[in-house]
């Protein structure tokens, strides 16, 4: 079943490339008769019926995929050019009262590498170049989906030497072990990379003892990263390298810009709604600039009241199918989410989706792990126990490019 926005999607793009096909006609044979205006009434009459069948046709191929892979554009632009040449060649002359036989074919398939050759070319061009991204940036969660299918990746970076002096604000601070910190980290992302997730690693910063919780630098969406402005004045500068990193992935970049703020740890994607914690770390005006970013890649922000825990992904994440789970003493408002649960513990409220059948999630919550997998999940639990003395979860440790 195709979604309203596909449908719009294939037709726009369609308009586009026979627009840009039948523009190109119309540009190259006045040049090529001496920049004469007189032509354009003559050109136009020929290639209307070769720029509607192309429509037609490129509509069509919009419609089942083909722009999901730009060989399949190819394909789709080399057919809807020939055959709408054809058709809309050969319907005017049909129409005059001609027969179709040995000579009229012949002569169909002679336009076809002369006098039609640069229109069907520009046709395959345009599908596979101005088509598809017109196509994609109406379809947004389609190229998303489509990104994600083609890459799992999962950014990382590894924990700095000065870890121990990290920041905490709603517990009392421990001693970490570094060694058994690096080990869990290690384990860490083993898990990912069984699961088939392609990590890629963040110039560790020794300097910046809170740099391992990367996702508070960025946030994925789709084929977008928005690099953050960090609440806390002491880890602005992770930005700087996380932004190199998604470049290097290869995605397209937005920021949010002082005044605002905002942590990536109080952003929590369910589908095209983006929750958002009103947090010590995220503004007012941080939000306001993720809503006005996201809005036009088609999500839809909403703000959630956050005054238990450092970050809302501390008190809520969501499982594959949408459902968001939370430990409720933390949680200020569980009626503001569309569909909550309850979990029986603070490490529980925090799982990585793997795959749609498979989360990640701490040790420290088997009660949790047993709730989650009796709804039908396959859960993977890692120790983590070195971050969660520093208010860290799983979700802190990678950004997931999906």
């Amino acid at each position: 079943m195709f979604r309203p926005r596909t449908i719009v999607a294939s037709i726009v793009s369609a308009v586009v490339v026979a627009a840009i096909a039948h523009v190109a006609m119309l540009l190259a044979f006045f040049i090529v008769k001496g920049f004469d205006a007189s032509v354009f009434g003559v050109v136009n009459s020929f290639f209307v019926p070769q720029t509607l069948f192309v429509l037609l046709f490129s509509a069509i191929f919009a419609w089942i995929g083909a722009y999901r892979r730009w060989y399949l554009a190819l394909i789709a632009g080399l057919v809807s050019g020939v055959l709408g040449a054809l058709v809309g060649t050969g319907i005017p002359v049909l129409a005059a009262g001609n027969t179709l036989d040995g000579p009229l074919m012949n002569y169909l398939i002679g336009t076809l590498v002369g006098i039609n050759l640069v229109f069907i070319l520009v046709v395959i061009l345009a599908s596979v170049t101005i088509g598809r991204r017109v196509y994609f940036g109406i379809d947004r969660e389609d190229a998303q989906q489509l990104f994600a299918a083609e890459r799992r990746v999962a950014i990382i970076r590894r924990p700095p030497a000065t870890l121990a002096d990290g920041h905490v604000t709603h517990i009392e601070k421990s001693d970490i072990d570094f060694d058994l910190a690096e080990e869990q980290w290690e384990s860490y992302v083993s898990v990912l990379e069984s699961n088939g997730w392609e990590s890629v690693e963040v110039d560790v910063a020794h300097d910046l003892s809170d740099s391992v919780f990367v996702e508070d630098a960025v946030v994925i969406f789709g084929d977008v990263a928005v690099i953050t402005s960090p609440g806390s004045e002491h880890r602005i500068a992770e930005t700087e390298a996380v932004e190199k990193t998604v470049r290097e992935v290869g995605l397209q970049v937005a920021r949010i810009a002082v005044p605002g703020t905002l942590d990536g740890g109080d952003v929590l994607k369910v589908g095209s709604t983006v929750y958002v914690g009103r947090s010590g770390r995220t503004n007012a005006e941080g939000i306001h600039q993720l809503r006005r970013i996201v809005a036009a890649l088609g999500y839809t922000v909403v703000a959630v009241p956050l005054t238990k825990v450092l970050h809302l992904k501390s008190a809520v994440t969501a499982l594959p199918d949408g459902t968001v789970i939370g430990y409720l003493p933390l949680v200020d408002d569980p009626k503001i989410f569309d569909r909550f649960l309850s979990v029986p513990e603070e490490g529980g409220a925090h799982v990585v989706k793997l795959t749609d059948d498979t989360v990640l999630m701490a040790a420290s919550a088997p009660k949790t792990a047993e709730l989650i997998e009796n709804l039908g999940y396959r859960v993977i639990s890692v120790d983590i126990s070195e971050y969660e003395k520093l208010e860290g979860c799983v979700t802190c440790l990678s950004v997931r490019v999906r």
